[in-house]
C-alpha cells in the first residue's frame, strides 16, 4: 500500500511545478509543430528500417496521432518481425541505437534520447497472454505515407482495444479509441471490420464518444 503524502514530500512534489510547466508548453509546441525529438527519432528509424529492406509499421501515440488524434506522446512505438528486429540490431546496434538493458527487444535512440518501444509479430497486446488478437506481421498492415509506414487504423483499433480490454494499467488504450472515433466519425458499422473479440467493447466505446463532454 502507497504511504499518504506527508507535507514534507509534497513540498517536494510541488517545489518544481512552474519549471515543468513550462517544459511541457515547449515540449508541445515542438511536438505540434512536428519538431519534437520523438518525431525526428520516429523518421530516423523508419528511414534505416526501409534501407535495409525490414517491413514495420509505426505504432503506438504517433500512429494515433496520424490518425487524426494528436496527443503527445515521449516514446516510438514500431511493430516489427522477429527477423526484422535481429536485422535491424545486426546493423545498426551501437551505432546509433542501444538496447535497453542487455538482450531487451527495446531500444534507445542514443542521437535523440528516446524510447523505442519494439512490439513483435505474435506476441500479444496488453497483459501479453495468449488471446485472439495477436500483434500481425506489418506488411499486412502498412499504410504508407510520405514515405513512412502507419498501422491502419483498423489494425490500431484492434490492437488498442485489446490491450485495454486485459490490461489495467493501459486505460490510454481505451480512450485513444474514443478519440480515434470522435476525430474520424466512424460509424457505428465500423466494428464489423475488426476482429470478433474485440466488437463488443469497441461498440460499447462507441457509444460512449457519442456523449457530448459537459461544459465548464
Amino acid at each position: 500500500m502507497t504511504a499518504a503524502p506527508t507535507p514534507a514530500n509534497l513540498e517536494s512534489v510541488t517545489a518544481h511545478v512552474h519549471e515543468r510547466y513550462e517544459a511541457a508548453l515547449a515540449e508541445a509546441t515542438r511536438f505540434f509543430m512536428g519538431e519534437a525529438d520523438v518525431q525526428a527519432a520516429a523518421r530516423r528509424l523508419a528511414a534505416r528500417l526501409s534501407q535495409l529492406g525490414v517491413p514495420y509499421v509505426i505504432c503506438g501515440g504517433l500512429a494515433v496521432a496520424a490518425h487524426g488524434h494528436a496527443r503527445l506522446t515521449s516514446d516510438v512505438g514500431v511493430l516489427l518481425t522477429p527477423d526484422g528486429l535481429a536485422r535491424f540490431k545486426e546493423r545498426w546496434l551501437g551505432r546509433g541505437w542501444v538496447e535497453r538493458f542487455p538482450g531487451s527487444k527495446g531500444l534507445q535512440d542514443a542521437e535523440h534520447r528516446v524510447r523505442v518501444d519494439v512490439l513483435l509479430t505474435g506476441d500479444y497486446p496488453g497483459d501479453g497472454k495468449p488471446k485472439p488478437v495477436a500483434f500481425p506481421d506489418p506488411a499486412s498492415v502498412a499504410l504508407v505515407q510520405e514515405g513512412t509506414s502507419i498501422i491502419t487504423l483498423p489494425a490500431l483499433l484492434e490492437l488498442k482495444l485489446a490491450s485495454g480490454m486485459t490490461a489495467a494499467h493501459r486505460l490510454q488504450d481505451l480512450a485513444d479509441v474514443i478519440a480515434l472515433v470522435r476525430c474520424n466519425a466512424l460509424p457505428r458499422e465500423f466494428g464489423e471490420r475488426l476482429h470478433p473479440w474485440v466488437r463488443p467493447k469497441f461498440d460499447e466505446l462507441w457509444q460512449a464518444a457519442q456523449q457530448a463532454d459537459a461544459e465548464a
